[in-house]
This record gives structure tokens, sequence and C-alpha cells, in this order.
């Protein structure tokens, strides 16, 4: 299967970008990526600026425009492009392109257990962690089995579900630039239920979630470590 990976990320987590393909290859894949892709245009979307997210939305929908799965890591720009780029695009020149990106698109979790047979793919690594959900994962894309699904085929993990998982991790964007001492306190209180288990480490699905907390963790005198699901199978493997 032909399969297109926006790796957005890979300026911050170039190792969760190189894992994610790896698993793919390993799951039959062939993987393209474009090396002129730009943003999705989120970050000026969530800050009024829809003349400019338009402009930066319409590349990234014409990056993606041929008629293949888009394996996105994270929900955050996955929900994006799901639901916002309708109200962006709505009855534009890219209507049609935009419609059929967002049939394709999945968030890394949803298509390895809906698309692929995960189980061709052997998992073991004994290690404990918490599952903590990302908001935009979940609200946005409704995501919520997907990642269980996974760890459920790591032999070897126990993992138990973070406490309070219905309040968001403190990082929302630009909530974290305007209401930092806010966003600081969100993210202090994730990490403390964390701290409260008996865990290596805490995994989560979305790599903004995980920058935000790892930027508190640096900054304190806490000794959580924050990981991935995708760096999580990939050691697993």
């Amino acid at each position: 299967m032909d399969v297109f990976v926006p790796c957005y990320v890979d300026q911050f987590y170039p190792e969760t970008a190189k894992n994610m393909v790896m698993i793919l290859e390993k799951l039959g894949c062939k993987v393209h990526y474009n090396t002129e892709q730009t943003c999705c245009g989120m970050a000026a979307y969530n800050s009024g600026h829809w003349d400019q997210a338009k402009e930066v939305g319409e590349k990234f929908i014409t990056e993606f425009s041929k008629d293949r799965p888009v394996v996105g890591i994270g929900g955050a720009c996955t929900g994006m492009v799901r639901n916002d780029f309708s109200k962006l695009f709505h009855n534009s020149v890219v209507h049609n392109q935009c419609k059929n990106l967002q049939k394709n698109l999945l968030e890394f979790t949803e298509f390895v257990t809906s698309k692929v047979e995960i189980g061709a793919i052997q998992f073991r690594l004994n290690t404990k962690i918490a599952w903590m959900d990302a908001c935009q994962a979940k609200r946005e894309c409704g995501i919520f089995s997907a990642p269980r699904q996974l760890l459920d085929q790591i032999e070897g993990l126990s993992w138990v579900e973070l406490g309070e998982q219905e309040i968001c991790c403190g990082f929302g964007g630009n909530y974290s630039v305007r209401n930092e001492d806010e966003s600081i306190a969100f993210g202090k209180r994730k990490l403390a239920l964390a701290e409260s288990l008996d865990i290596d480490y805490l995994v989560t699905t979305d790599t903004a979630c995980q920058l935000h907390l790892e930027s508190i963790i640096k900054n304190s005198s806490s000794k959580v470590r924050v990981r991935n699901i995708i760096d999580l199978l990939a050691e697993s493997m």
C-alpha cells in the first residue's frame, strides 16, 4: 500500500518521524515523503489569521492531492484538516481536493489499527507506563480505542490509565503562550498524577503534548519521562 506521511514534527522529534516510517514499512507500506511540504496552517487559523491559514492550507492540500492514504502523527493537525479545512475551503478552487484529502487522512494509531494487519509484527517490552489521552486526538478525531489496542499488542507491557483524562495537559497551541501560568499549572497537574504511579513512562499520541510536558520537566524537579506511542512501539519491535 502506498501512503503519504506529512512528518511536520521531524524538526522537533526526528526520531519519532523516522520510527513512524519504519513501522509503516514493516507493515508493508511504501512510504512517500514530500520534502517540499509545509504546515497545515493551524497556528495561523487559531490566531484568527484565516487568509494566511488558507494560503498555507491550500499548499498542504495540493501536496497531498493524490488518492492514497495520508498518515499523520497525532490528532492536532489531523483534526485541523478533517474539520477546520471544511470552513476554510468550502466552495473554493480546491474544494474537491480538500474533500479527498479529508477522506484519506488518518492519524497513525487509527491507520495501523484499521488499514493494515498490525498482528504481522510482534511487539514485546517489559516496562510500565501510564496512558494519557491527547485532547485534540480524542475530541477532534474521536481517537480513543486505537492507541489502547496498540498498547494491548505489546507483550510484557503493563499499562494504566492516567487519571483525569478529560482535563487538558495545558498546551492548547496558542493557549500556552497567551495563558502561560495556567498552561504550566495544567501540565504540572498531569505530571503530579504520573509521579503518583509506579511507572517508567507517561505515553501519549501527540508530540505537542509531549513537547509541552517536557518543557515543564526541564524547568522543574519532576522525574517523569514522556514518550510518544510511536517510539514505544518502535522500541518494542
